[in-house]
Formats: C-alpha cells, structure tokens, sequence
C-alpha cells in the first residue's frame, strides 16, 4: 500500500520534477530561435552578441536575453566545436544561471553546459569566473570553451600559478576567465595586499560557475588559503618563558599521557603569572585572562607542552645544533618537519639550540567565505544531492538533478561483502581476471596511494597487464584514463584520478589522434583521424559485446557522493556498464560501524573462507553508516565555519577600508579625525571627566603629546589658566597639531604628502591586521578550555575577537597619527649621503634593488614610501624631498649583506622579463639574495 508521501508524489511529481518541467516552456522558446541564428553569418553571431549586450547595460533583465542568448550560444559551438547542445544541457545552462547546482551525470557535457551560463552573464560586462579543480583543466576548457566565445566575439583568459602580471591582469579583464579555486582565493588575497589599485587584478565578483563543485566548496573546504610570511623575531621571549617552566612543580599542571594533553592547574596559573610579572613579561595591571594576554597565554602553553610532552631521543634528538623529530611510527628522523604554532621553538629553546623563526599568517580566508563573495554562484557535479543540506545550509544554493539524454543501462550490483581483507583481495583480482578474458575494460578505485600499489602487486603476480594511477601530472592522468575505455584495459586509479576526462568505450578518437600526429608529425591528419576512427568502431563494437566499463570500487568511502562519483564513470550517455563494491570486515568503515554483528551473521549462515556476502540491506546498512559519517563532518565544517564567520566580518571592514583609502585621491581628513580621535583619547586619559585640576596628569599629557603627536607645547601652563577645562586643552592640542602638519604640507608639497599620508595609512593597516591575525590564531587555539568553565567557546571567542579589533583600530590610529607627526623633509646634504650609502650597498652587492615583497615600487610618482614592507630605492632615483623621508620611517632605507648571482646573457636584473622560470627555492634573479619564494616569487 502506497503511504501518503508516495501517492502525493505520483500526483504532483517530486520538487526535483517539478523544477525541471518549469524549464521545459524556456527550452522550446530556445529550440525556436535554432534557425533564425542558423541562418546569420559568422559576423551576424558576434553582431547579435553586440546587441544582446547593449539591452543588458540598458537594464533588460537576464532572464528576458536568455533564450536569444542560449540560441546564439548553441550555434556558435555547433560551428566552433561542432557540437550541438542536447535540450537537457540546455536545461542545465538554466539551472546554473539561476544560481543552482547541477547535478548531471558523467558524460553529459557540464563543459559545454558552461558556456550558456557564462556567455549571458558575461554581456553585462562585469566577467564570469569559471572555476576548475586543476590547472590543466583550467587551461584546457580556456582554450577548448574559448573558441565558442571567440566565436560570439567574447574574450576568454585563464589564470595559473606564476603568471606574468600584465598577463594575469589581462585575463581577468576578459569576459569570461577560468582559473583553479586555489588561484582565485590567492589572488583575492594578494590583491588586498597591494597598495595601488592599478595594481589589483580581481575586477569584482559578479558571478561563478564552479565545476566539481563538490571537490571545491565541501572537501577542499576543510583548509584555509594562508599567504604567509617569516615572522618577527620572539627568540627572547621563548628563552624567557623557558626558564619559568622548570620552576614548576606537579602541582602546578596536570598532565594526561594517553591524550597527550597537559596544562596548568590555578595554583599553576598564580604561579606562572607572578613569575611573568617578575620577568617583565606581564605588566602589574594585566592578568593572563585579560584578551591581551591571549598570545603570551598560547607562548606558556607551548613552553609547558615542550618540557612536559616531547622528550629527547624519543619524540626528537639534538643533532647539529638542531631538533630533528622522530617519526613515532618508524623510529626514522624526519628532516625538515617542523611542529607548527610555535612548538618546535619551545624546544628549541628548551634544548638551547638556535630558534628559528616562525611563519606568520599575512593573510588568510576560507572557500566558504571567498565564494560567498560572489553576488551569483551556481555549480556542476555529478555528485551534489547527498550534500545538498550543506550547500543550501552554507552556500544558499539549490541542489537540481538534471536528466541524462539517454536513460542510464548501467548495472549497479550488491555490495560483496568478505571476512578478511585477504579474500576481498583474492576476489578483486579473480573479477578482474574473468572480466579481462572477455574485454571488458575494468575501472578498479582504491582509498589511497599504498593500496593501489598493493592490488597492482597482486595483478602483477597474476599476470594481468595494468596501468595505475596515483599522485602523478594531471596530464597524465587524462592520457591513462582515456585510455581505460579500450578493450581489456585494467587501471587501477584512487578517488580522484581522471576528473574532467571521460572514459569513453573503445578509447578517446581525440587523444588518440593527437598521439599519432605527435608520434609522425608529417602525416595526414584527415587520413590518419580516418584510420583511427575506423579502428575505434571496431574497439567499441568489442567493449559493447563485452557489457560495457566495468567499474569496480575495493572500499567503501566515508561519504556516498565519492563512491557514487567511482560508479558514474561507467554508463555514460547511455552505454552499457557494470559496477560493484568488493568489502571487508577489516575495512575502516566496516570496522567502525558494526563489524562484529555482521561477523555473526556470516558465522550464523557458516561461510567458507572465500565466499562473500551479497545482500541489498548490507547496502543500506553502510549507507546508513556513510550518512552518519557525513553528518558528522558536516557538523565540524559547520563549526569551523563559525569561528572564521567572525574573523571574515572583521576582514571584510579591513579589505573594504584599504580599497576606499586606495579609491581616495585625499585622505588628509581621514589623518586628521585619527589625529583629533589620538588627542581626545590622550586628554581623556590625562584629565579624567569630572576630575579636579589638581588630579590631572600635566606632565604625563606634555610627554604624549611630545612622542605621540611631535608636539613640545605648554600643557603645564595651559592647566595653570584660572577656569580652564579639558575641553580646552583639546581645543588647544587640535590647533596646535592641524598648525603643524600644515607646515609639513608646505615643506613636502601638497601632492608628495597626500601620498605619503596614503601609504604610511596602508602599511599601518597592513601591520597591525597581521599582528591581529596572530593573535586571533592564537586565541582560537586556546578558547576551548573555556569550555571546562561552562562557557561557550564561540561566544568568548566572538567577545574577545571582538575586544582585540577595537584594540586593533585605537592602535592604527595612534601609530598613523606618530609616524605622520615624526616624518621630516631632509636637507640636500642628507639626501645626497643616503642616496650615496645605497648606491654603496648596491654596488656591493651587485643587485638591481628591487624590493623584497616582490615587485613593488621604493616609490609612487609623488615620491611617498613604499608599503607595506621596507625597500631600497632604486639607485637612480631623484633625491628630492618627497623621496627621501628620515626620522619616524623606515621605508626608504637600503638592506645590508645582500648577495648577487652571476648574470645570464641576455640577462636584465631589473627586468623580471628576462629571467625565465627560476624554482621556488633557486636565489631571485633580482640578486636581493633571498630565494626567489621570498622575493619576487613571493604569493
């Protein structure tokens, strides 16, 4: 008897069916069209791209251009590629650009599918954004995709690793630009690092299609994009605190060796706080629960876990002046490793060894939080409905299950089941064996690198010809995975081998084309792409006999949608196929959940060794299990996404703060509210409201006013004045501040210290969100403890997040508001020795003086300073007034020691246009002496 959920579904369709009917009407307006755009010339195509484009700026919505829009799409790549699209990519091109994920199956097209989105969202000029899992395919759909929009008069660009900026620049200016999820959230944060706006590339974030969407926005989700750089130098600070923890006693900390775990005790607590106070470390009104505290609180913790965790010649050994880790598993050193956070320099420290730098997070953001950017974002997979609560949860995006154009024929078996890992083995290789005999091509995914190579030992043995696929070039993957179609072909690959290549029955016509004429360039391609062809239908008619690609999965994954995407593989647009999961007891997942009872079930019907069990509720027992498993990752994204929701806010105000003060031609009132904020704050600090004149601070607010403001005036005698108020005093200050840096603007020009104001503001913001950021790391990493109190560690972690932003802001405007006070116009004597002493310093080192972040300029064309890291200015630069700045700033002063390499013929040091590709880790051609990672190859 049908339950009521099945009877409404029968009458009124599943919301899935009902969303897919809507687009049933659009898609006949589309089909209308088809011979009215079939008879416009080349130029007619591009002509009507034109006009499509003039309605769209003129405020014509999108959804009113889209039928014209698809239909000019579907002839441009019939005419381009070839390929005309079936109604149901159309129906996915709608999806997407209604900001849905779609679901279609392996096979169907999503490539193509993605042009109709990203052609009529393109014509309002804003760009489109067309997002892949690697840079191979990013290259490869640029260039494949780009002769369709080439054809409809649209640029195309794609973004990789490395790239010449002006080539960046220029795909990003392209209507539409594909680029990986990795170069996109780099890029993102590189440009709001930058302290020109001509220097950004990223236009905005008008709209994204984001193939393998689900790879992208859920399991690469997991781990942040930092940019990182070496952090300032706490070797102090690290000695200091080591020689506090030996005076501890075990009544100070409480330690738990089977979680590793150790930390103070309140006794331990009062203790470690008096000794920092002792030290200097601590000022007598702080205490360690203060949010200021919050980084010398991560610093003690690490001291302590050093002394009490890691022991020497077990967990690490001293060896050349240095803390080599030991692998716990093997007893083997593991050179390089470093613990993170600040740990291996407690060791260090502890061991008296020289401490290394740590790396410090310049900046840093999440894929959820860099595609929630986007003003439309929209998706493809053939795998999204298991996830679809997290998407819509997250993202705000809509799951919909596109049609295939041919019904799937694919044969997907029960799962085999088996006791020992050994018997699932030994039945793997005999399928494989007997499905090798007839030809059939066989599919085999493993769960990771060490497996694979197990299996393909035993085929080996067995003596059946395989290939594997593992962690090698994504090239190589496409070429191996279009292969694995042919004949009798085994491939043994892990879960994510050969996305965006299909398996095509009978072996890949175009790579096989491109082997040949690569092989014998001099030959005919229209008869060599004859003979191939001609060789292909014959493969194909044997894979078809042979029941098509047999997909065969040795493990089930934690999540459903990775095994679903190793069974979609098979079956493509309507072909024949096969595929069936081989487990057992000792698989992780079926150890986790409920081995033992399936245990006596197979003992109950008394298997044999060798024989599996095959049964649909074994099916839907580990489903049940997988969907748990998800559950719960889902939970912990959606946890971790709730701490960074909170820095995103604040990094939002910073990145929209820094582009305003870029966009500014005048920013001087913008210094001059931090100023007048800086002198009502010094006031209010110095001569408390409603306080007597004899409890006023004269002296202390005379030395302020001296360091922070560069102003010597007559506080004391000003507070001496019959009547006079601390309003007054700020009145007073004000003036006497505004007199001062109008001197300034007469000495430097008008122009030179409106760019000077600009870049110390940027840089200052620049240094104090990177301080802000370490803190908060180190604030995430110990607000959890809150949680033995009872209170929540996302409110505390929003409070006192919250706390440090504003401390952030007051510190901004107070460290702005010196360095402008102290900045100077220096004589011409002083000019000519320091342009002299860097001339010195260049010729010594030989090096073309470029900075050391990586191709910023000494100076804008007012002459102000660079930001936001120190440079040496170029040797030939004018020494006017504006270039040259003394005391108060360090950006215009050379570094020492620099070192050179020897030129190249041909060779410019100063034209990074002639250096080729030098490795990440090879020394900057520039000769600044740092590796080429830390210099002009800087992210």
């Amino acid at each position: 008897m049908l339950g009521l959920g099945n009877i409404a579904r029968k009458v009124f369709g599943t919301p899935n069916d009902r969303k897919v009917k809507a687009t049933a009407p659009i898609v006949e307006r589309i089909n209308a069209l088809e011979d009215e755009f079939r008879a416009l010339t080349d130029e007619g195509l591009k002509d009507r791209t034109q006009a499509l484009a003039q309605r769209a700026m003129g405020g014509e919505s999108l959804d009113d251009l889209l039928p014209e829009a698809f239909a000019n799409c579907r002839e441009a790549a019939r005419r381009a590629l070839g390929l005309r699209a079936f109604d149901v990519q159309l129906m996915g091109g709608i999806f997407l650009h209604q900001g849905n994920i779609a679901e279609m199956k392996t096979g169907e097209g999503k490539t193509l599918v993605a042009t109709f989105p990203a052609y009529l969202n393109a014509l309002t000029g804003k760009g489109v954004h067309v997002v892949t899992v690697n840079d191979y395919l990013a290259k490869r759909d640029s260039e494949w995709m780009g002769k369709v929009f080439g054809a409809l008069g649209l640029t195309t660009g794609v973004v990789y690793p490395q790239q010449p900026e002006a080539e960046k620049k220029a795909a990003y200016a392209a209507d539409i630009t594909y680029a990986t999820n990795n170069e996109l959230g780099f890029d993102y944060l590189r440009d709001n690092m930058k302290s020109d706006l001509g220097q950004m590339n990223q236009r905005g974030h008008n709209f994204a299609i984001v193939d393998e969407v689900d790879s992208i926005l859920i399991d690469e989700a997991r781990t942040p994009l930092i940019i990182s750089g070496p952090a300032q130098d706490r070797s102090d600070l690290y000695k200091a605190i080591d020689e506090l923890v030996p005076s501890l006693t075990e009544e100070h900390y409480e330690i738990d060796e089977k979680t590793r775990r150790v930390g103070y005790t309140d006794e331990g607590n009062e203790f470690i706080e008096a000794r920092l106070r002792e030290a200097g470390l601590l000022p007598e009104d702080q205490s360690l629960y203060d949010p200021e505290s919050t980084t010398l609180v991560h610093h003690v913790n690490q001291g302590l876990r050093a002394h009490k965790l890691f022991q020497k010649d077990k967990d690490y050994i001293v060896r050349n002046d240095e803390v080599v880790l030991i692998d716990e598993f093997t007893g083997r050193m593991m050179a390089g490793r470093r613990l993170s956070d600040g740990l291996h320099q407690a060791i260090e420290a502890k061991e008296n060894v020289e401490i290394k730098p740590e790396n410090v997070t310049l900046a840093s953001v999440t894929f959820q939080n860099y595609f929630r950017l986007y003003d439309k974002l929209s998706g493809m997979t053939g795998t999204a409905l298991t996830e679809a609560e997290e998407f819509a949860s997250i993202y705000g995006l809509g799951v919909v299950e596109v049609p295939t154009n041919r019904p799937i024929a694919r044969q997907d078996e029960d799962d085999a089941v088996y006791r020992t890992a050994k018997e699932k083995f030994d039945g793997i290789v005999e399928a494989i064996r007997v499905a090798h005999e007839k030809r059939q091509p066989i599919l085999v995914g493993t769960t990771s690198i060490e497996k694979s190579e197990t299996l393909s030992q035993l085929l080996t043995q067995a003596g059946i010809r395989h290939n594997v696929l593992n962690a090698r070039q994504h090239e190589q993957e496409a070429q191996i995975v279009a292969d694995a179609g042919k004949p009798g072909a085994v491939t043994i690959a892990t879960n994510m081998a050969g996305r965006g290549t299909d398996i095509q029955l009978g072996g890949n016509v175009e790579m096989k084309v491109l082997e040949a004429l690569a092989a014998d360039p001099e030959a005919d391609p229209d008869a060599l792409r004859a003979r191939i062809e001609e060789e292909h239908r014959a493969d194909k008619e044997a894979v078809l006999a042979s029941g098509g690609l047999f997909v065969l999965g040795t493990e089930r994954h934690e999540s459903r949608r990775i095994d679903n995407q190793l069974r979609g593989r098979s079956g493509r647009q309507g072909d024949p196929g096969r595929s069936s999961f081989f487990l057992s007891l000792e698989d992780d997942l079926m150890r986790i959940f409920g081995s033992e009872r399936l245990d006596k079930v197979l003992s109950t019907l008394g298997m044999k060794e060798g024989e599996a069990i095959v049964h649909p509720w074994v099916n839907k027992s580990l489903e049940r299990a997988q969907a748990k498993v998800e559950g719960r990752n889902f939970d912990i994204r959606k946890q971790l996404l709730k701490f960074d929701d909170v820095m995103n806010e604040q990094r939002k105000v910073i990145f929209a703060q820094r582009r305003e003060i870029m966009e500014a031609k005048d920013i001087s009132e913008i210094a001059e509210d931090m100023r007048h904020q800086v002198i009502d704050d010094l006031v209010a600090q110095h001569m408390p409201a409603r306080s007597y004149a004899d409890q006023w601070d004269v002296d202390g607010l005379a030395e302020a006013a001296r360091t922070e403001l560069g102003l010597d005036v007559p506080v004391a005698e000003w507070a001496a004045e019959e009547g006079v108020e601390d309003e007054i005093v700020r009145e007073r200050l004000e003036t006497a501040s505004d007199e001062m840096m109008a001197e300034k603007v007469q000495a430097f020009g008008e122009e030179t210290m409106r760019s000077v104001e600009k870049q110390i503001l940027l840089s200052t913001i620049d240094k104090k969100w990177r301080e802000h950021l370490l803190t908060l790391e180190h604030l995430r990493s110990v607000v959890n403890f809150r949680g033995y109190a009872q209170r929540d560690p996302l409110n505390e972690y929003k409070t006192e997040s919250f706390q440090l932003f504003e401390s952030l802001l007051d510190g901004l405007r107070a460290d702005v508001t010196r360095q402008l006070a102290n900045i100077r116009p220096m004589s011409k004597e002083q000019q000519d020795a320091l342009v002299q002493q860097l001339m010195q310093q260049r010729a010594r080192a030989g090096a073309a003086g470029t900075p050391a972040d990586g191709g910023q300029p000494a100076g804008t064309p007012g002459g102000a300073p660079a930001a936001p890291r120190p440079a040496a200015a170029p040797a030939a630069a004018p020494a006017t007034a504006g270039a040259l700045i003394g005391a108060g700033t360090e950006a215009m002063r050379g570094p020492d020691g620099e070192t050179a390499t020897a030129p190249r013929p041909g060779f410019d040091e100063s034209d990074p246009a002639t250096w080729g590709t030098p490795g990440r880790n090879d020394p900057c051609p520039c000769g600044s002496g740092k590796k080429f990672k830390h210099c002009h190859g800087a992210i």
